[in-house]
């Protein structure tokens, strides 16, 4: 399979509270230009438009230094001047990038050298003329000496806890990271496929790897694949449930970078294809082409601060709508808004046990816990809310008798 194919491309209470969606701005991993499918140079584009709007760092013509943050070591452009750029380490995009993210609040755009087991990161507050790049391992991860296209980190996304997260090609490296001055990097374990997928597999190296991952203003991860292939994650369990696969693509175009803009819709481009953006909507997947959009540069990564179903987010923070489809489909917590005190929720297990549904506000305080005797098949519990409890969103997780995370989900008390 052609490796052009599989490359790709990214606080809860700021996304609930937040104002309406106002960033054009994206970041976008490309080459030179048309024919050119070397993805290491960093441009500026606006998502309404679909056109480029600066150049960030281009390869072989950015003065640049690059930090290990653990070491100190500082090397700039002088010292990689005699080296192959594409295969240095030394270089900030060396090896190509498949997969960026874009940290509002410190301004850094993160992303991931494919071949280096490495997180690095470009401080957007620096000099144009000699931007700044930091760099630091991912330990005990990827032998930089072997080229595993498996493990190459392809999708990664900043998510609305704040955290920065990125998936493996295969699937079966799921990493979050802290964004502050010195990362903390954890591996989370593998993405699981929900048994609902009929098939389906995030695994799957020809329907389901490369592209790019965006996120959501409610807490999940939205991987599109390479081959138009779309999964929702959920970050608690690792759980990726098969969406539906995009429609309306010409022949030969991957969907290899992919950001929300302020409408809401999710714009696409292609690494390989020099046909312009095009954008769709989560609830039909219907691909329309953006006319006028850039056809100069491919794109293996877009990077914003958008999130998915934002305004729907804004809207339950002032208790006018019921949740949108964005909450799970099965409505395991109802009604939601809850306007009587109570909710309910469905449980559906095979493991007995002594489970606990636990009710938290969004700083993580708990409010109250409720112990119930769980068994096997469905069953339905009420929950109970203290009348003087103020209105506003709070959070409900469901933990079973090992502790872990079978429900996590949001509520809004009206």
């Amino acid at each position: 399979m052609n490796n052009k194919f599989l490359l790709t491309t990214a606080f809860i209470a700021t996304s609930f509270l937040g104002n309406a969606q106002n960033n054009k701005t994206t970041y976008a991993i490309t080459g030179d230009g048309n024919n050119d499918f070397i993805w290491m140079n960093i441009r500026q584009l606006d998502l309404t438009t679909g056109q480029v709007t600066k150049t960030l760092f281009e390869r072989s013509k950015s003065n640049f230094t690059i930090t290990d943050v653990t070491t100190k070591v500082v090397t700039n452009n002088e010292a990689v001047t005699d080296q192959n750029i594409f295969s240095s380490t030394a270089y900030p995009t060396g090896t190509f990038v498949a997969a960026a993210a874009f940290d509002k609040r410190t301004n850094k755009l993160f992303f991931t050298p494919m071949r280096k087991g490495e997180l690095r990161w470009l401080d957007l507050n620096s000099n144009e003329s000699n931007p700044k790049f930091y760099s630091m391992a991912i330990n005990n991860y990827k032998n930089t000496e072997v080229n595993d296209d498996a493990t190459d980190i392809t999708r990664m996304v900043i998510a609305a806890d704040g955290n920065g997260y990125a998936i493996s090609n295969d699937g079966n490296h799921f990493f979050s990271f802290t964004t502050g001055k010195k990362p903390v990097i954890t591996e989370l374990g593998n993405i699981i496929d929900a048994e609902a997928n009929s098939g389906n597999s995030i695994h799957n190296k020809c329907s389901s790897w490369g592209g790019d991952m965006i996120a959501d203003a409610f807490g999940k991860l939205y991987v599109i694949s390479a081959n138009h292939n779309v999964y929702v994650i959920d970050i608690n369990t690792r759980i990726a449930t098969f969406k539906g696969v995009i429609q309306g693509l010409p022949v030969g175009y991957t969907t290899n970078a992919a950001a929300v803009n302020d409408e809401g819709e999710i714009v696409i481009a292609s690494a390989n294809v020099f046909g312009g953006y095009y954008k769709m909507n989560f609830a039909d997947l219907k691909a329309v082409k953006i006319e006028g959009s850039d056809e100069k540069y491919n794109a293996s990564d877009f990077a914003n601060a958008n999130l998915l179903f934002q305004k729907e987010a804004n809207s339950l923070s002032n208790s006018s709508i019921v949740p949108f489809a964005a909450t799970p489909v099965d409505a395991r917590i109802f009604p939601n808004p809850v306007t009587n005190s109570s909710f309910n929720v469905v449980l559906e297990t095979k493991n007995e046990g002594r489970y606990s549904i636990v009710v938290a506000d969004l700083s993580g305080r708990t409010i109250s816990t409720k112990y119930i005797n769980v068994t096997k098949g469905s069953q339905t519990i009420k929950v109970d809310l203290n009348s003087r409890l103020s209105k506003g969103i709070y959070l409900v997780k469901v933990l079973d008798g090992n502790k872990a995370t079978i429900i996590n989900e949001k509520i809004v008390l009206q």
